[in-house]
């Protein structure tokens, strides 16, 4: 029997434990067919007549840094979907996640720093609120389909917002790609008929979508692509559809430029998909990603060549990727306001016009004024807290903009001229706005180490 990190269910939630299932077309169409009766005879959720408010549809892809996206003037890899969304939305060139995926996860559902809520990899806090939350409070049906990593048993997704959910590492970890294993709202379906994971996930987003048309819905698709083990898509010459997914280290590298056209793939699906419901101008896309490239990855934007930097606290660990698209509201153009992940749950939370719990301290700023064009955003300046067990006194620290950048041990960089950091600023021979900002980072640094002394994490077990 399946078994739970989380102390109780929410109230009314169904017991989601139930044996493993092989998926054949019949039987995947049996369970959904039962869920979704269930779905819309007890939902309270708001139709889309007369609401203004957008659907919102929100993509991260997994290890996938600025430098892949053709729009970012990367040269590497094949992005007709992503480029064309940057063309005619809005293009982010500040965006900042954190190193790795787990913080970065926790980071975009509950818009809080790490420092305030972040207990190890591959958690999230039983008591946590998150954007899902927050909008099924405003009446929004909620689904997340991809990539889990959190904990919390069948029931996990359920207790942290979402009305259904299919996740692969759920409750186990199976092949992603190939013949791959899901947990499909309670219930485990191994494919074993040479399906694709990505596919899966991303058709149940687009159907989704299709049986939520006439209501305000968000679909949050945390994506399995284009992460390692480095293998063939469908779209691969040497595909093997009987494959079984599971390769030795981190496949072959080769492989990875096919894997980011394949995310491209499955972006243009949905779009398409909204395009032939007639949804597109009433609903805001975002693509971004959890963080840099997997680090055995070198990319190039034109004659520079792209270390990829996952888990490092450099720019190329956690610049990604951020589009937004929302045609007839959103104009085309180029943002250089600095975001991090902070900011998708009030941005979530003003498009849906509804208030944030006052008893949680936000760290995030709405970005609405910045996507409607009648505003910038106020933030100066991101903070990052990354460890990624958990451990608090290990923890690296750092404030930055998109010029300097100061860590908590006094290493100052001007990361604009040396992305890489490898030469720290004299920080005795500063000119004025560098020693402005260099005493502002470390008013910043010193408000965050009063906030981290004050937190009690709870104690989860194992």
């Amino acid at each position: 029997m399946l078994t739970s990190i989380l102390p109780v269910s929410r109230p009314g939630q169904r017991d989601h434990r139930r044996p493993r299932t092989v998926a054949t077309s019949a039987a995947v169409a049996a369970v959904l067919a039962s869920f979704f009766l269930c779905l819309v005879t007890t939902g309270d959720v708001v139709r889309a007549d007369d609401d203004a408010r957008p659907n919102i549809v929100l993509i991260m892809a997994d290890d996938m840094g600025y430098e892949c996206v053709g729009a970012n003037g990367g040269t590497s890899y094949s992005t007709p979907h992503l480029d064309r969304m940057a063309e005619t939305g809005l293009r982010f060139t500040n965006a900042h996640s954190q190193p790795i995926c787990t913080p970065t996860r926790v980071q975009i559902m509950t818009g809080l720093y790490n420092h305030r809520n972040y207990i190890r990899f591959g958690l999230l806090d039983p008591g946590a609120t998150t954007f899902a939350h927050v909008l099924e409070q405003a009446g929004y049906t909620t689904c997340i389909a991809g990539k889990w990593q959190l904990k919390g048993g069948m029931e996990g997704p359920v207790h942290f917002g979402f009305d259904e959910y299919c996740l692969w590492q759920l409750t186990r970890r199976p092949s992603r790609y190939p013949n791959p294993g899901f947990e499909i709202n309670g219930e485990e379906v191994d494919y074993n008929d040479g399906q694709y994971g990505p596919d899966i996930a991303s058709d149940y987003i687009c159907d989704f979508i299709e049986r939520n048309r006439d209501r305000r819905f968000f679909a949050y698709y945390p994506m399995i692509l284009p992460h390692w083990p480095f293998e063939p898509t469908p779209d691969s010459p040497d595909w093997d559809p009987s494959a079984e997914g599971v390769l030795k280290g981190h496949g072959k590298n080769r492989y990875f430029a096919d894997m980011v056209a394949y995310t491209d793939k499955m972006v243009g699906k949905i779009l398409r998909r909204l395009d032939e419901l007639g949804l597109r101008e009433n609903t805001l896309v975002i693509f971004t990603g959890d963080n840099g490239t997997y680090t055995g990855i070198t990319s190039r934007m034109g004659n520079r060549k792209v270390k990829g930097g996952k888990g490092k606290t450099t720019d190329n660990g956690t610049h990604v990727p951020f589009i937004a698209s929302w045609p007839g509201t959103v104009e085309p153009g180029v943002a250089k306001d600095l975001v991090d992940f902070t900011d998708i749950l009030p941005t979530l939370a003003a498009l849906a016009e509804t208030e944030l719990p006052a008893d949680i301290p936000f760290d995030g700023y709405s970005l609405v004024p910045v996507l409607k064009g009648t505003g910038r955003s106020p933030r100066d300046s991101i903070y990052c807290w990354y460890e990624r067990n958990g451990k608090r006194d290990k923890a690296s620290q750092h404030v930055r903009d998109a010029k300097f950048k100061l860590y908590a041990n006094d290493r100052f960089f001007d990361v604009q001229a040396d992305p890489a950091e490898k030469h720290p600023l004299d920080v005795s021979a500063l000119g004025d706005a560098a020693a402005a900002r260099h005493a502002a980072f470390q008013k910043a640094l010193k408000q965050r180490q009063r906030e981290l002394e004050q937190v009690v994490l709870p104690d989860v077990p194992e």
